[in-house]
C-alpha cells in the first residue's frame, strides 16, 4: 500500500522497484466511478504512471503487473492488444488508435517515486 509522504504526495514505491521496461507497480484508486488500479513504469530511464484502464473498453490493461511488450518499447493491454507509447499513453495500435490513457503526475527523487494525485483519481486504502 502506498504511503503518505505529505498532504497531497503518495510514495509509491523505491526507484528501484522499476526496472526499465519491466513489471510496473500497481496502487489501488478511485476514479470517480469507482475503484480501479494505476501503474507506474519506467521507460528511457523516466517514470510515468497511468490510469491502469484501456482506452478501448476500459479493462485493466496488465498481465500480472507485466505491461510492456516483450521488447519493452510499448505499453500493451493483455485482453485486445492495443499498443500505447509509454512515455505520451498514446494508442498507437489496435482498436482504440489515438484514444490516450490517463497519464497522473509523477516524480521520482531521493530513491523513491512519488504521485500526486489531482483530479478524479485518488489513492484508496488496500
Amino acid at each position: 500500500m502506498p504511503n503518505a509522504c505529505s498532504d497531497t504526495e503518495i510514495r509509491v514505491c523505491a526507484a528501484g522497484d522499476l526496472a526499465e521496461g519491466g513489471l510496473g507497480v500497481k496502487v489501488p484508486v478511485t476514479d470517480g466511478s469507482g475503484r480501479t488500479t494505476a501503474f507506474f513504469v519506467r521507460y528511457q530511464g523516466r517514470v510515468y504512471g497511468y490510469l491502469n484502464r484501456c482506452a478501448h473498453v476500459g479493462v485493466e490493461l496488465d498481465w500480472e503487473g507485466s505491461f510492456f511488450t516483450r521488447a519493452g518499447d510499448l505499453l500493451m493491454c493483455a485482453r485486445h492488444g492495443a499498443t500505447y507509447q509509454p512515455d505520451t499513453g498514446l494508442c498507437v495500435g489496435g482498436p482504440c488508435k489515438n484514444g490516450r490513457l490517463v497519464a497522473l503526475q509523477v516524480q521520482e527523487r531521493d530513491e523513491a517515486v512519488y504521485w500526486t494525485p489531482a483530479g478524479k483519481i485518488q489513492p484508496v486504502a488496500d
